[in-house]
């Protein structure tokens, strides 16, 4: 075993050795060099998946990271968490799941896990910290504002105060770089501050951007002396509905391009409400209701009939009936004549009263808000177009009868009402025929994805030129190296020997070279035959 070590090592220190040597170490650079191309060509990359984050998401978010096998770069010193681009958007929807990051601000969770022995004082402070919290989330989803903190002032309830203070707020917003809130956007947000707080009216909550901006006033501002947005964008919804009522009217008339129209409209947004109690006489007696009615009658005089006497029962007895002979018959024998009834001369006095319903008419009338007080039409027609046989084409006035069908159109589809003060105006004039813009293409350089695509195409370049210097400058001259045979120099010759082939300076010509091979193998065969010798010895 090791007899056959040292004639491996004199084998490896001998000429041949030495190129199997060369050979292997010129391989395996050039399978290093091939490896760490084709690593650095795979590096993945990198991505910021989030920015900006405290010390303990950054470290929750590193651990969830971790678990979940993703590789990640820090940036900025470390206050940007980078992960390579194909997975940025898996991440951050693995990690929402998770509820990271969470931020700098408690929400109700703060609740979750009550202390032992906490006073009435604390929970009240952390309640109010969570509602702060999730207020300032709720405003932070808004996607201009990029951080938000929400204040609140909640007065303590005590009942020796006739008058209970109101509570209130104020928002402090960051607004993202190039991003402004418009008047409905701080509309929506003071009512839901106010609406998330009991008894929290919106003229309590105050609004402030990061430039120190009050926000808020221009919103109260506007809602005392001008529209609201929400009136502001029906009043734009009603004008382009009747420009596009009377365009689509008049351009199966005049073509396509041929006529324009604008709509001012004049809308009335006051909230009115009238109330009306209306008595009225009875037209006629007969469709009166009767509420009620009384009559009385009463005698007085002489022939008043009169009741008297002693009480008793005689005097209670009721009188008897009067009797009249029948016609014809004679009266019966000891009957008494009834006596004629005495004459009455009294006085009767009969009153009636009749009392009838009251005539009354209730009404309740409330308008409705948006009405149209006032349309003002402005519409332009363009001449109409004619086209010669010769293909010229020309411009010509139209007539004042198409311009009054026109008008009349118009007025129609707009709904014109002459006591609501409407105006309509249609003027036929030549539209100005726009000169063709020479819309360039936008430069390669400023494509989307140019940039990226350089960038791929660049580290490609990169590692094949690198890959090809290393052949041609490094690989390319090891294997010539290592293959050629080396070169013995006899003593006493003028010229070097290398291999099969005789190195004779000066002479390129193969004849040459033979010639020169005869004439030394005459004048020197010793030294032919150790060269010969050599020969077989090294293969």
């Amino acid at each position: 075993m090791a007899g056959t070590a040292v004639q491996t090592l004199q084998q490896l220190s001998g000429p041949g050795g030495r190129q199997i040597v060369a050979l292997i170490l010129s391989v395996a650079t050039a399978v290093a060099l091939a490896m760490g191309a084709w690593i650095w060509s795979q590096a993945p990359d990198y991505r910021v998946l989030f920015s900006n984050v405290n010390d303990r998401d950054g470290g929750a978010i590193i651990a969830a990271l971790t678990q979940m096998n993703v590789p990640y770069k820090f940036a900025d010193g470390g206050g940007a968490i980078l992960v390579p681009a194909t997975r940025v958007h898996e991440a951050r929807l693995r990690l929402a799941s998770q509820g990271l990051p969470k931020g700098s601000l408690v929400g109700f969770e703060l609740m979750e896990s009550p202390k032992l022995g906490t006073s009435q004082f604390l929970e009240q402070l952390n309640y109010q910290r969570a509602l702060e919290g999730e207020l300032a989330r709720s405003i932070q989803s808004i996607s201009a504002v990029a951080a938000a903190r929400v204040h609140l002032a909640i007065p303590k309830p005590s009942v020796f105060m006739r008058e209970q203070q109101k509570p209130s707020a104020s928002v402090l917003i960051n607004l993202n770089a190039g991003r402004a809130l418009e008047p409905g956007q701080v509309s929506a947000i003071l009512h839901l501050v106010s609406s998330s707080v009991s008894d929290l009216p919106v003229k309590n909550v105050t609004v402030v951007d990061q430039n120190g901006t009050l926000l808020s006033a221009q919103s109260d501002t506007q809602q005392q002396t001008g529209l609201e947005p929400g009136q502001l964008k029906y009043v734009k919804t009603m004008e382009q509905d009747y420009a596009q009522r009377i365009e689509a009217i008049v351009l199966p008339v005049v073509g396509n391009d041929n006529v324009h129209a604008q709509v001012a409209a004049d809308i009335d947004f006051s909230q009115t409400e009238q109330a009306e109690e209306v008595y009225r006489p009875n037209q006629t007696r007969d469709a009166a209701a009767i509420r009620s009615q009384t009559s009385s009658e009463s005698n007085s005089g002489p022939g008043a009939t009169q009741t008297g006497g002693v009480p008793g029962a005689m005097s209670n007895q009721p009188s008897s009936p009067a009797t009249a002979p029948i016609n014809g018959q004679p009266e019966a024998p000891g009957a008494v004549a009834a006596s004629p009834a005495p004459a009455s001369s009294g006085n009767t006095n009969k009153n009636s009263a009749v009392n009838y319903e009251v005539d009354k008419s209730l009404k309740h009338i409330r308008h409705s808000t948006g009405n149209v007080k006032r349309l003002s039409v402005a519409v332009v027609v363009n001449y109409r177009k004619i086209i010669a046989k010769d293909g010229k084409i020309s411009y010509k006035p139209r007539s004042n009868d198409e311009m009054a069908q026109i008008n009349k159109l118009v007025r129609e589809a707009m709904g014109y009402t002459e006591t609501r003060g409407d105006t309509v105006t249609v003027a036929n004039t030549a539209f100005t025929v726009p000169e063709a813009e020479d819309l360039q293409s936008e430069p390669f350089w400023k494509q989307p994805g140019t940039w990226e695509l350089g960038q791929e195409v660049g580290k490609n370049l990169l590692i094949a030129g690198l890959v090809l210097f290393l052949f041609f400058k490094v690989l390319r001259p090891m294997f010539r190296s290592a293959l050629t045979p080396p070169v013995i120099e006899p003593k006493g010759l003028p010229f070097p020997v290398a291999g099969a082939q005789l190195v004779v300076p000066g002479v390129p010509s193969y004849q040459n070279n033979l010639e020169s091979a005869k004439q030394l193998a005459n004048k020197e065969p010793k030294l032919v035959a150790n060269i010969v010798r050599s020969w077989v010895a090294s293969e």
